[in-house]
């Protein structure tokens, strides 16, 4: 141990890191890193570490050890990757000797285990948005798949749209990061954006406006676009109904040989639970595939689902090799 540095318990550290991150990172982002780092101070907890000027890379070691009997090793890799930045702010305050980042080992993540498969595919999005069409046309579930599909945006951001955003003329949505009032956009203020939207899905929404969205401010006083009869919906809630409408019993026979009369999984608060429900983020990175399939250039995808173009490779592009040679091949052919 380094004689200059100063006593500090993992648990004042994190508290310490999280107030210092509290302004350059989102409020998930920064609830993802806390949780993280609980675990590490559960650790320290349990083996006696009270203060981290004490710490080796050999208790580094064990600690990754100790975590990766309970989390897969893409998780690991996320949860270590967050606790080497954690360690670089701790050298920063003395609390830990400099370069015991260094001393955090990140395991090799195969990148089809990093990327997960998981999407809304076309002919699936096409049943779902047609069955909505015809038996709940402008209704609040329609307009959140809709959305959600023809942009490819976040849950966040779907949630962040206010009535005042949309402009029905222009025939487009503004994303706007308002943290102040409990809406931010994950990547903050360079995230904003509009969004341009076609004629059917304004048609859609136009009609959602007119005949189904609730009156409602939310307690800031502001009118959300996507709302309930108490104001906005909440991140959880639009989280449950996606995995609702997803849920294949909708608009096919069930494909677990399941009577959907008597399943568990088509009651409020286990919708989850159907093995084919989905979350919001595979509506997004279906979306993001199916635009690049129609030829859609990356950049154009990058900018409209505001990624960069080394994670929408990593994470969102779900191609084959072939189908992207084919579609070179579509480019080059009258050279």
């Amino acid at each position: 141990m380094s004689n200059d540095l100063e006593p500090l318990s993992p648990q004042e550290a994190v508290d310490l890191y999280v107030a210092h991150r509290e302004l350059e990172v989102s409020a998930k982002t920064l609830q993802n890193h806390e949780y993280r780092l609980n675990a590490f101070v559960e650790w320290c907890n349990e083996v006696g570490i009270d203060n981290l000027n004490d710490l080796s890379g050999r208790d580094l070691h064990r600690y990754r050890v100790w975590r990766q009997k309970d989390v897969n090793v893409v998780t690991l890799r996320g949860q270590l990757a967050t606790l080497r930045v954690f360690l670089e702010f701790c050298a920063s305050i003395d609390a830990v000797e400099p370069g015991m980042r260094e001393r955090v080992k990140l395991p090799d993540v195969d990148r089809a285990d990093e990327a997960r498969d998981v999407m809304l595919d076309e002919d699936r999005s096409r049943m779902l948005l047609s069955y909505l069409e015809r038996y709940s046309r402008a209704s609040r579930s329609h307009v959140i798949v809709a959305i959600l599909w023809h942009t490819g945006i976040r849950l966040g951001g779907l949630r962040a749209i206010d009535l005042d955003d949309y402009e029905p003329d222009e025939q487009c949505v503004w994303l706007r990061h308002r943290p102040e009032s409990e809406t931010p956009l994950k990547n903050q203020g360079p995230a904003e954006r509009p969004l341009a939207l076609d004629d059917y899905y304004t048609d859609v929404i136009d009609e959602y406006i007119r005949f189904h969205r609730h009156d409602v401010v939310d307690e800031y006083g502001r009118e959300p676009l996507v709302t309930s009869d108490r104001g906005r919906l909440s991140s959880g809630q639009i989280r449950s109904e996606v995995y609702r409408l997803t849920q294949p019993c909708l608009y096919k026979d069930c494909p677990h040989d399941r009577d959907p009369d008597d399943c568990e999984a088509r009651v409020y608060g286990h919708y989850s639970e159907c093995p084919s429900s989905l979350s919001p983020h595979t509506i997004r990175r279906g979306s993001i595939t199916y635009q690049l399939r129609e030829d859609i250039p990356e950049e154009i995808v990058s900018d409209r689902c505001d990624v960069s173009s080394d994670i929408l490779e990593r994470h969102y592009d779900r191609r084959t090799d072939r189908e992207k040679m084919e579609q070179r091949r579509d480019f080059i052919t009258d050279l």
